[in-house]
């Protein structure tokens, strides 16, 4: 049986996102892993309205909050040790992270 490790990754700081897939793919290239990606999703523009008061009334707000966020996703295949590896990295405040683990059995 196989194991593949999917790693999502999102954050609004893309040059610490950018660092840490490149941390990734060293990693995975170091140890002779086979690694799929970054695949790179189209950044996401999202806006957020602030309030003046608490009650939400939509005649007193602030200019809106504007932000980017940028997503990336990289797969693992086999090689449990540098999923683990990878996994436990510490990680930029910044930076959200998901690990999936997928098994797949093989034909026979």
């Amino acid at each position: 049986m196989t194991f593949v490790t999917r790693i999502s990754l999102q954050s609004g700081n893309r040059p610490a996102l950018d660092r840490v897939v490149d941390r990734i793919r060293t990693t995975a290239e170091r140890k002779g892993a086979e690694l799929r990606g970054p695949h790179s999703a189209p950044p996401t523009d999202l806006s957020v309205p602030q309030y003046k008061t608490t009650g939400g009334d939509e005649s007193r707000q602030f200019r809106s909050w504007d932000y980017t966020v940028y997503a990336r996703q990289l797969e693992i295949v086999g090689h449990n040790d540098v999923a683990r590896q990878v996994a436990e990295f510490e990680f930029p405040d910044g930076v959200h992270v998901e690990v999936e683990l997928e098994q797949i059995e093989q034909m026979a």
